[in-house]
């Protein structure tokens, strides 16, 4: 391990490495990061826990901790994207221990990171309206090279729900069918922007997780080839599963079949999982330069709540 790892003090805040004995006071910080700050994710121990344990990931060496002599006040999360060249940065510091200098020298350790890793470069995506975000990001290199559209549908709103799966040729995923569920994802987004191509494992573990069931993974078919898929799942809200808000994770559809509404037909399958679970908002997000996507959604209602923006800076 290198020097940098080594805990370094920074007036009484210390900065170093995740260990798991950590876990209670990261858990605490973690869930008051979602209340202080929405953002949509969930923070139950189970969830966190999870997502730690997640592949190509270690917390460890990934995950960096901001510290008083009391309490955990910061963090540093280096999600490594390397098939793609990039590392994906999520940081965030309490409102009372801003403006110290913590989430710059988080930044530090960070990039030091990455460049251990090999990436060639880091992504933060953050809200349009976190204004000081953006400019720290700005200050610090970083520039904007995306902007992502949220989209929210009232599930009332769409006609015409009751979908036969069997007329419309879709089902639910089976178990062991995550090869088959990663090689049509990989063809549905070979080089789109920001796309990490999913091993077998990583399908597997997703599917795996608390928060998923392989009814929330719609398939559609042509005769006996699966050319198209709707993976769905529930928002959450005050850091816990919104008893009111689904979401479309994931929306892919093969190459050779897009433009003969095949998309169309999925996003009503998963439209109607949502509301067989008795939800009745719909969220997604897009990215703005997908026309089509974009052009699909609106025709069926959705509706553009906020944006947005992923910055980009170049590591390596």
């Amino acid at each position: 391990m290198s020097v940098w790892y080594k805990a370094m003090s920074n007036s009484s805040y210390n900065i170093r490495n995740y260990q798991s004995a950590d876990f209670n006071k990261y858990i605490l910080l973690y869930a008051g990061a979602e209340k202080l700050e929405p953002s949509g994710r969930c923070v139950s121990p189970q969830f966190v826990a999870e997502q730690l344990e997640r592949s190509n990931y270690s917390p460890e060496q990934d995950l960096f901790i901001a510290e008083t002599d009391e309490d955990i006040v910061g963090y540093m999360n280096v999600t490594p994207e390397l098939t793609i060249g990039r590392v994906v940065l999520d940081c965030w510091v309490h409102p009372e221990h801003r403006r110290r200098g913590l989430a710059t020298k988080l930044l530090g350790y960070a990039t030091n990171r990455a460049r251990e890793l090999g990436a060639k470069m880091a992504h933060v995506n953050i809200a349009e309206d976190n204004v000081v975000a953006g400019r720290v990001l700005s200050r610090l290199g970083f520039s904007l090279v995306r902007r992502f559209l949220e989209l929210r549908l009232d599930i009332a709103d769409v006609g015409e729900l009751d979908i036969d799966p069997v007329a419309t040729s879709c089902r639910y995923l089976q178990l062991d069918e995550e090869n088959k569920l990663t090689q049509l994802q990989n063809r549905a987004f070979a080089c789109t922007w920001g796309y990490n191509p999913n091993a077998v494992e990583e399908i597997a573990f997703r599917t795996s997780l608390s928060n998923c069931s392989l009814d929330d993974i719609i398939l559609i078919y042509e005769g006996d080839k699966a050319i198209g898929y709707c993976w769905t799942g529930i928002s959450c809200e005050e850091g816990v599963p919104s008893a009111r808000m689904g979401r479309i994770l994931m929306l892919g559809v093969a190459p050779d079949y897009r433009g003969k509404g095949t998309g169309k037909k999925l996003v009503m399958a998963g439209l109607a999982r949502l509301k067989s679970k008795g939800l009745q908002v719909a969220e997604l997000t897009v990215d703005s330069k997908n026309k089509a996507a974009c052009a699909l959604y609106k025709s069926l209602g959705f509706e553009v709540q906020a944006n947005t923006l992923w910055y980009g800076k170049v590591i390596n």
